[in-house]
């Protein structure tokens, strides 16, 4: 499957740690480990599928579209209610991609949300809950080995 173009209005943040890439990889990939919530499912094969609820104001569904052991993942939403915003659909069919690289002292890791743009009625909140998710929660999963429960 062709991954959405990116543009830069996609909601990205990004960071170094002193972990290799493939301790990253192996951490995005234990969802349910920093992405705090109810988490079923699968994400670790290309075309496997998980949801993710967080009730009453999230539910949402991801395919596995990209995996590249050390390098990428990328997911698509392919179904989505937010509870907290008019258009409770406007999650599916964006992507969300992590990109793995290697620098001088660990590695990098950038995460986008393709399609999560300043227009659409979830930015506000929803960038900031992937704040907390990627450069708090991940990140502290791939530190540490242990994910931050969700303040919500």
């Amino acid at each position: 499957m062709e991954l959405a173009s990116r543009t830069s209005r996609d909601y990205s943040t990004s960071y170094t740690v002193g972990q290799s890439p493939e301790e990253v990889y192996a951490a995005v990939l234990d969802v349910g480990a920093w992405w705090t919530g109810q988490v079923e499912g699968r994400a670790d094969a290309v075309g496997a599928e998980f949801t993710y609820r967080h009730p009453p104001q999230h539910y949402s569904r991801q395919r596995v579209v990209e995996l590249e052991p050390g390098r990428r993942i990328a997911w698509r939403v392919t179904d989505s209610l937010l509870a907290f915003v008019p258009e409770q659909r406007e999650w599916i069919g964006t992507e969300i991609v992590f990109d793995i690289a290697p620098t001088a002292g660990g590695t990098e890791l950038r995460f986008t949300h393709v399609g999560l743009v300043p227009d659409v009625e979830c930015f506000g909140a929803c960038s900031t809950a992937w704040l907390h998710y990627i450069n708090g929660s991940l990140r502290s999963l791939i530190t540490t080995g242990a994910g931050l429960p969700d303040p919500w």
